[in-house]
């Protein structure tokens, strides 16, 4: 079986918060690091076509896209063409405020991820409360991230195909922090966690997750496709 291609995508370059080399790096190398993958790149806003050309997600199995501020730059030729790669079998995985990107929004059918959000370094407690579902596989009953940004409920998606894992605030708000969606042939895979001040992503709990997510997300094969073209991914029986 092939090893999944990954491309990490980040709308910013540089030093962010914990993450010196930022975030998309720190994602990259954790993935890199457990030997699990194939080709893992990174794709950032700036680049030409947001470092995302044809040739790039044509060989991309699952795309990781961290968001944050600049959702409105990325242009919507762009969203287009990752828009069809999911239709035609590429995974997605949408990490934190990436839950208002343009993708996300083309792809769930609707024009708001609002959410209610506190930016404050508070406890979240994340529970699994399908421990069945591989992306639960090696992840605890609950665990808990000491500093994190509040998302709360009601959360302006539609209902996911799958809830994994629920958040709990030390304020008292709770909210759908793991889901999945299905489109077309394509898995997406929402995951909340990840502020930028916060070295979230460096937690073991995390990692486990999101590269279970990864794999989850990822089809068998990686055939060749350019946007418009008959979708021919399929999907292994998980």
């Amino acid at each position: 079986m092939l090893k999944p291609n990954i491309t990490v995508w980040d709308e910013t370059q540089g030093t962010i918060g914990p993450y010196p080399n930022g975030i998309y790096t720190a994602i990259a190398d954790f993935l890199r690091e457990s030997g699990e993958f194939g080709k893992i790149r990174t794709a950032t806003l700036p680049e030409p076509e947001h470092g995302l050309t044809e040739d790039v997600l044509n060989d991309t199995d699952v795309l990781i896209w961290w968001g944050h501020c600049h959702h409105h730059l990325v242009d919507d030729t762009i969203v287009e063409r990752v828009h069809q790669r999911v239709l035609n079998g590429m995974g997605l995985l949408i990490l934190h405020s990436a839950h208002v990107a343009k993708i996300f929004s083309r792809l769930l059918g609707t024009d708001t991820g609002s959410l209610r959000w506190r930016e404050a370094a508070e406890l979240e407690r994340v529970w699994t409360i399908e421990p069945s579902h591989p992306i639960a596989k090696g992840v605890p009953e609950h665990f808990s991230i000491p500093h994190s940004e509040m998302y709360g409920e009601l959360f302006h998606i539609p209902t996911p195909d799958e809830l994994i894992f629920i958040s709990w605030y030390e304020g008292g708000e709770v909210f759908r922090s793991g889901c999945t969606f299905k489109r077309g042939l394509g898995r997406i895979f929402f995951f909340s966690p990840g502020h930028e001040t916060f070295p979230i992503y460096y937690m073991p709990e995390v990692q486990k997750i999101i590269t279970n997510g990864v794999h989850w997300a990822a089809p068998t094969h990686r055939p060749s496709i350019t946007s418009g073209h008959t979708p021919e991914f399929v999907h292994k029986v998980k």
